[in-house]
């Protein structure tokens, strides 16, 4: 299971997430998101990835509803790891 390490602090377990929405994201929308994969499908991008907690997935929502983003669905997977396959932003 990853974990985040913060500063002086006990490493804290993330959660793995699916995040749907309509049209293709800006670059810029997931600045602040490094560990999150997008891949772009035929009328949807599909985020992937860990956050560390509620206050990130409320972070990564009110980033998206700034570029007008209209979210389809928010999964919370078990927690993993990406697959091999999902590495860097989708074409």
């Amino acid at each position: 299971m990853p974990e985040f390490r913060s500063t002086g602090g006990p490493a804290v377990p993330s959660s793995y997430y699916e995040i749907r929405v309509t049209g293709v994201l800006p670059p810029e929308a997931l600045l602040d998101f490094d560990r999150l994969t997008a891949s772009v499908e035929p009328v949807e991008t599909v985020l992937h990835g860990p956050l560390r907690d509620q206050a990130a997935l409320n972070g990564l929502l009110a980033r998206l509803e700034t570029f007008g983003v209209q979210i389809l669905e928010i999964r919370r997977l078990q927690d993993r790891d990406p697959p091999a396959s999902e590495h860097g932003s989708g074409d």
